[in-house]
Order: structure tokens, then sequence, then C-alpha cells
């Protein structure tokens, strides 16, 4: 496949949301979350695809909201940044052991 000036290279960085419809039974409710979840990991992303990039590795990422309440944007984003700080401990943790 010949890439093109207007087709995205692949990315190393991949990532997806979602919510339950067990917990959550309004679309519109599943839907804000799913828009929270990312919106928080659209701002913090730039942390983890540095350190792929430097690795020269694949990633990708699946986040589960299992809460059964309608989350603000500040948990949210404390929890997103916790999540991602804890893939570059590993991933750190994974280099150093394949060097």
């Amino acid at each position: 496949m010949i890439n093109t000036a207007s087709e995205k290279p692949p990315s190393n960085l991949r990532a997806g949301f979602s919510v339950s419809t067990r917990n959550f039974k309004k679309a519109v409710n599943r839907n804000r979350i799913k828009r929270l979840l990312r919106e928080a990991y659209r701002l913090q992303k730039h942390l983890l695809a540095e350190q792929i990039e430097a690795a020269d590795k694949a990633l990708i990422v699946f986040f589960i909201y299992t809460g059964n309440e309608l989350p603000d944007y500040k948990t949210i984003e404390e929890k997103t940044q916790a999540s991602i700080k804890r893939l570059q401990k590993i991933l750190h943790e994974n280099n150093i052991a394949n060097t």
C-alpha cells in the first residue's frame, strides 16, 4: 500500500474506550463518560507517546470505565494520569530488561 500525503502513517500508540451498558442504561450517559475519557487521554498521551517512540515499540491501550456513578472531569483526569504513569513505569522496566 502506498502512503499518500492525505493518509496518516500508522501510529505506534492507539487507545479504545468503553463504558458498561449494565451500569449506564442511557446512551447519553455512556457517551458523556467516553467523551471525558477521550479528552483526558488526549491531553496526556504525549507523555506515553514520547516513550513509545523512543523505544521503537507499539502499544494499544483500552480504558474500561467500571464505576456506577457519573464521574466529573477532575476524577477522570486523575485516574487517567495515574494509569499513564503506571504504563510508563511498566514500559521503562521492560525497556531496561530488554537491553
